[in-house]
């Protein structure tokens, strides 16, 4: 009798996706706790039987293909169906204060710092974040940050700030490239954001608003923005840079201003505080305001 669904080892897929959200093999093992070989060991068994590279490996870490982006999403999204359905059904005695829901990149670059900072003035609160890149699950949160723009929304929402966005890369990168002007920009190596469920400004909404064509460089598509500032850091090529997001890569040195020309960004990030929001959901939801 036929297997109802076409999957690979669902060993080696769990150790994709760590691999791919991690960047790293290393990481992704000890996430896993495993050994490095053994997570390597699972990408090539699972590259073999899909006939295509997953990644490209790197000195400092790997990235992912055109293709295992693709496959990165899919997977994704299912590990996360099976997570909110085993969620619905465990008994939790001990759940959060408040649960806020978030992307990878605003989680990693803004708001788990903040939730730090939170904690030391009011450490008896507990936090959980719901993390993903896939719109959904609402209803499983008190709070969400989301990017657009609040007043087309009808429910209660703060905004929380609203960036320039600058073109970001290494200053081997703008080195090697000879980048000095947005002109330099137009031929050489950019990233791209490739999701569609995320209305982010791109290359091309830039590049108009500062009055110049299309750009014609090589391109690289990524579908998170966590992996498109890893590969700028390792000089894959330029990226877009939310200034709020990256300005602590930018204080470390790791990736820096390539020209001196930005764009407002044409939304905010702002906070949604969801139905179900209590009494110390809003309190947060009131510092984070005043934080930001």
């Amino acid at each position: 009798m036929p297997r109802p669904y076409d999957l690979s080892s669902i060993t080696a897929l769990i150790c994709f996706e760590a691999a791919a959200r991690n960047a790293s093999f290393k990481n992704a093992a000890q996430e896993l706790n495993v050994t490095p070989a053994a997570v390597s060991h699972q990408i090539k068994a699972l590259e073999s039987d899909l006939g295509c590279n997953l990644f490209l490996r790197r000195i400092r870490g790997v990235e992912l293909t055109e293709k295992g982006a693709f496959l990165f999403v899919a997977v994704q999204r299912g590990l996360e169906a099976i997570s909110e359905a085993v969620t619905q059904m465990r008994d939790h005695p001990e759940a959060a204060d408040v649960t806020i829901r978030t992307t990878t990149a605003v989680s990693s670059l803004w708001l788990t710092p903040n939730i730090s900072a939170f904690w030391k003035s009011h450490p008896t609160i507990t936090v959980a974040q719901i993390v993903s890149d896939v719109p959904g699950m609402a209803d499983r949160c008190d709070l969400s940050i989301q990017y657009g723009n609040p007043q087309e929304n009808r429910e209660e929402c703060h905004k929380l700030f609203q960036d320039r966005i600058v073109a970001v890369g290494t200053p081997r990168f703008a080195t090697e490239q000879g980048i000095r002007r947005v002109e330099d920009l137009l031929k050489a190596p950019l990233i791209h954001m490739n999701n569609e469920e995320t209305d982010w400004t791109n290359w091309t909404d830039w590049f108009q608003a500062l009055g110049h064509p299309s750009p014609k460089g090589r391109r690289f598509s990524v579908n998170n923005y966590m992996i498109a500032l890893q590969a700028a850091q390792d000089d894959v090529g330029a990226v877009l840079g939310w200034d709020g997001l990256v300005k602590n890569l930018m204080k470390e040195g790791r990736l820096v201003e390539l020209v001196p020309d930005s764009i407002p960004s044409p939304v905010a990030f702002y906070l949604k505080i969801h139905p179900r929001a209590g009494s110390k959901a809003r309190l947060f939801a009131s510092w984070l305001a005043k934080s930001s």
